[in-house]
């Protein structure tokens, strides 16, 4: 279907190109794009290496190799072509070849990755923990799934019948197709559509894996108890705030929330005996994400005063984003008993800490 541009008198289609004509190539281009601005593909990416080929045995390479934010690996590999030839093969091979992988060679890989740019590996560590909300490695939680993002121009029916039938048994990958138009004035666009599965279907089906995930009886303890913790707040947060309406408790380390604003976070985090609120800056650009801090920190006086008590101001210079803080004590090893307590003071100070900050939303620096 064309996209339309609205004019005064009538909707004009626009003229649909295609790569091969526009000369724009796979590595070259489409890659380098999509590298830096990876956002477009899913916005909870994190690339950690480019043409990445570590394999035993093997000269194949991922074109993007990135992890999403609960710690699972993602495939991401780019056609230019028409048909995607046969991207979902290549894809599943690399998954399997990727399953062995430890989180020591992920940072490993990252390091190789930035070590051009200059950076250490210690800032490739910081980065990736960061993006994580980690303190520390955490084999266990790493890695537990593997995921497949293939984008191209267009996919042939026997791509698309096999990526349908690998999201039946449960294989968690998707096509995205990417189509570029000329506007009359030469510039041109690209339209992006996750085609398979539709968003609409890919939440459900999250929201189904993550139901059958949370009955499965051999699952580690600590992450029955962890879901519980959170089930319970999430609970106890609808009495008293929207904030997070409509999400779903997991097995991790904490649980994100929208400010409205993309690039700004409110988030819920907890360790074993602490937890914490926090407000979470992550634009994707480290210049953005350090001015944004820059704007509250300038307002810091009143944004503490209206919190109702001092906050801690991170900026994290050698990570990705920057948060400020509210600890609190008690996590989910606490007792249970204690935890109506725990779960009160923390939906009490993320309603104080949403309430401190959004008057200053306005005036963020564009």
């Amino acid at each position: 279907m064309p996209i339309y541009e609205i004019t005064q008198d009538d909707l004009t289609p626009l003229t649909e190109t295609s790569f091969d004509v526009e000369g724009i190539y796979e590595r070259k281009d489409l890659q380098r794009h999509l590298k830096q601005n990876i956002g477009v593909l899913s916005n909870d990416l994190m690339v950690i290496s480019e043409e990445y080929g570590e394999w035993l045995d093997s000269k194949r390479r991922i074109d993007l190799l990135c992890i999403d934010r609960e710690a699972n690996i993602v495939v991401v590999e780019i056609k230019r072509t028409d048909d995607g030839g046969h991207m979902e093969l290549q894809a599943i091979r690399y998954a399997a070849m990727l399953s062995t992988l430890t989180f020591k060679q992920l940072i490993d890989a990252h390091a190789s990755y930035i070590a051009p740019s200059g950076h250490t590996y210690e800032q490739a560590e910081a980065a990736i923990f960061s993006f994580l909300r980690w303190d520390e490695a955490n084999e266990d939680a790493f890695a537990n799934d593997i995921r497949i993002i293939l984008a191209a121009a267009n996919f042939s029916k026997e791509v698309t019948m096999s990526v349908m039938w690998l999201n039946q048994h449960d294989i968690d990958i998707r096509c995205i197709r990417l189509k570029p138009y000329r506007l009359p004035d030469k510039r041109l666009l690209l339209d992006v559509q996750q085609i398979i599965p539709l968003p609409e279907v890919s939440d459900f089906q999250t929201q189904i894996r993550a139901k059958e995930h949370a009955g499965r009886e051999h699952r580690a303890e600590r992450y029955d108890i962890r879901y519980q913790f959170w089930a319970d707040l999430l609970n106890f947060a609808k009495t008293k705030t929207d904030l997070h309406a409509g999400r779903s408790a997991g097995r991790y380390g904490w649980i994100g929330g929208s400010t409205g604003i993309a690039g700004l976070g409110l988030i819920y985090a907890t360790r074993g005996t602490d937890s914490q609120v926090e407000l979470y800056i992550d634009f994707g650009d480290e210049d953005k994400n350090l001015m944004v801090y820059r704007h509250f920190e300038q307002n810091a006086t009143a944004i503490n005063a209206n919190f109702g008590g001092e906050l801690d101001w991170q900026d994290l210079p050698d990570s990705r984003g920057c948060r400020i803080r509210h600890l609190v004590p008690g996590g989910w090893k606490s007792p249970k008993e204690e935890w109506p307590l725990i779960h009160e003071t923390l939906v009490n100070a993320m309603i104080n800490l949403d309430k401190a900050f959004r008057p200053f939303f306005s005036s963020i620096p564009v």
